[in-house]
């Protein structure tokens, strides 16, 4: 029997949590000997204090956006040294009690960190010889942060080749640790079906606002009035206000959908659709690739989405319509032109060329080989 321990932060839905999900169901699947595990670390430490952080993390983006930006730019995608004299080192040791606490209850034979600070908690201790199960990074942004655990990792998944030589040559990480595996998305999210809609088909255009049902969604319908041009279902999140004012618009138009756990569902709405208008954030954006649908946004949350915003603009992989007088005029010049859909498959297509293997897959691939060479190990 193997053990994988899977860490990520906060208990609220989250794309670490979706990402954390999907890579137990396949190790789980794959492998009956191999049990997952997720702890989400920072209520591991202290309940109390997860839902105090939690709340003012989300209070603050909405109330304060342009200070979340400017703090985290400067906090998290400052060099990792520094960041860490200046803002961690003062609590690093009560985490790393924790852990090593944790872990030493657990006893894992791997560790999967689907965000950040455990990962840079377990670092530390690595470097110091406390443990010695492998560590994996599974990145789940299109950016690596500055709180990533990096020389002390054994192995980084990550979302590009840029990633990949930015650890290689920022951080002189041996290339054989790094590979390239896109972020991870969940089995069921399948390719798309190929079948053609007819002519005359009303296009749909799904919503998405991330599982808080942040963004500007009311906003939007209201700026374009009665829309007639398409069809539009709207992922509410768990944000109930937000679904029942749209439900009292009465508008046949525009289908309100509470919040979606069940993958199966997600995957047949994808395939219902025929483009998605969501915010930048990592695993949505993925799923999206993965289905083969053009992606548009028009409202981001500060720090990681809009950096994520950044490097998709860059390799032409969504169409921002800020600051456009007419969203739906932008929507139907890309979804009713031949030769632009054909240059953002082909762009999509060459961002999927440069994965190396999936999560799933150089995951099943080293619990295999570790079980081989299984060794008791100390914590």
């Amino acid at each position: 029997m193997m053990k994988v321990l899977v860490l990520p932060l906060f208990q609220m839905p989250s794309g670490h949590h979706k990402v954390a999900d999907a890579l137990i169901y396949s190790l789980e699947k794959q492998n009956p000997s191999v049990v997952c595990k997720k702890i989400d670390f920072l209520s591991y430490c202290n309940e109390h204090m997860e839902k105090l952080i939690s709340e003012m993390y989300i209070r603050w983006i909405r109330s304060y956006p342009n200070s979340y930006h400017h703090v985290y730019k400067k906090l998290m995608c400052a060099d990792s040294h520094r960041l860490e004299v200046a803002h961690l080192e003062p609590w690093l040791p009560y985490f790393e009690h924790k852990m090593k606490k944790m872990l030493e209850k657990e006893q894992p034979d791997f560790i999967i960190c689907t965000h950040s600070f455990p990962s840079r908690v377990l670092q530390r201790l690595k470097k110091r010889k406390r443990i010695k199960a492998p560590v994996i990074n599974v990145y789940t942004d299109f950016f690596l942060n500055g709180i990533w655990g990096k020389n002390g990792i054994d192995y980084h998944f990550v979302p590009h080749q840029e990633a990949k030589i930015e650890l290689m040559t920022k951080h002189k990480i041996s290339k054989e640790k790094i590979i390239v595996t896109g972020i991870p998305v969940h089995e069921t999210i399948t390719p798309r079906n190929t079948v053609k809609k007819s002519v005359n088909h009303r296009k749909h255009i799904l919503f998405a606002g991330g599982n808080q049902g942040l963004g500007n969604m009311a906003d939007f319908f209201k700026k374009m009035g009665e829309s007639s041009h398409f069809q539009y279902s709207v992922l509410c999140g768990k944000n109930e206000q937000l679904y029942e004012e749209i439900l009292s618009w009465n508008n046949a138009n525009i289908r309100p959908i509470r919040y979606i756990s069940d993958t199966k569902e997600m995957n047949h709405l994808y395939d219902e659709v025929d483009a998605i208008i969501t915010k930048p954030g990592g695993v949505t954006v993925s799923e999206a690739l993965q289905k083969r649908l053009p992606l548009f946004t028009f409202a981001w949350l500060p720090g990681q989405e809009k950096i994520n915003l950044q490097y998709l603009e860059r390799r032409g992989l969504i169409y921002n319509l800020s600051g456009l007088d007419s969203y739906e005029q932008k929507i139907s010049q890309v979804l009713n032109d031949e030769i632009e859909r054909n240059r953002l498959n082909k762009r999509i297509n060459e961002y999927f060329e440069e994965i190396e293997k999936t999560a799933q897959e150089a995951i099943k691939d080293m619990i295999t080989a570790g079980g081989n060479t299984k060794k008791q190990r100390r914590y």
